[in-house]
């Protein structure tokens, strides 16, 4: 479980294709060192596993599954990506629940700087239309950001100048693909209810909703 804090950025020092997966390399800082084998790891929002470690890197296996859903496909030799440690019971949570579980690849459509932020546009799939609402949570390669003018497949999220300065969003550009996680909550609410109203199909979604009031 992650918040969607990125705590550092790492560069891609390895990405070695083996059969259907991948290993991958992150050079770090020292101070982010001190890994333990088997410890999970945010890398782009990513939760993965670390098989080994030193105190400038960490190694990591890419499953199939991994590979086809994430952005780590296009990675290449020096891209910056960013780092988050799991939560403890001690830590604070800033951003908001984060699994670690990407549902899509989205793309970036447009940059705008505009005085004291940077507006960016991103596309998605469209089956991912039902989980991203205005002012809700989402998590983009790790970050967990507000969004607005959710409309035509796409949102957008406005980067103050600390997060473009601590995240490889400051080196992101148009027609680069992102890692998108829905709200694991917005997720889950919209799962069960779902489900309930199709256990019950002769009664109308307005029906449901009064059960609560």
């Amino acid at each position: 479980m992650f918040s969607g804090i990125v705590q550092s950025m790492g560069t891609i020092g390895e990405f070695i294709q083996q059969n259907e997966g991948a290993v991958l390399v992150v050079n770090i800082e020292e101070a982010f060192s001190g890994f333990e084998d088997g410890e999970s790891i945010a890398v782009n929002g990513v939760c993965l596993t670390v098989v080994d470690s030193t105190q400038t890197t960490f190694k990591l296996d890419l499953s199939t599954e991994t590979l086809n859903r994430t952005n780590f496909k296009n990675v290449i030799t020096g891209d910056k990506v960013n780092l988050e440690r799991s939560l403890t019971l001690s830590t604070k949570i800033s951003g908001h629940f984060v699994s670690g579980h990407i549902d899509r690849v989205g793309e970036i459509i447009n940059i705008e700087e505009k005085p004291g932020e940077v507006l960016f546009r991103f596309s998605h799939p469209k089956e991912l239309g039902s989980f991203i609402m205005e002012k809700g949570s989402i998590t983009l390669d790790g970050v967990s950001l507000t969004v607005f003018d959710c409309k035509d497949n796409g949102f957008t999220v406005s980067i103050i100048p600390f997060t473009l300065k601590h995240t490889n969003l400051g080196v992101r550009k148009i027609g680069d693909l992102i890692n998108i996680e829905c709200d694991m909550i917005g997720k889950y609410v919209f799962k069960a209810c779902e489900t309930l109203l199709k256990s019950d199909e002769k009664k109308s979604p307005l029906d449901f909703l009064r059960g609560f009031s």
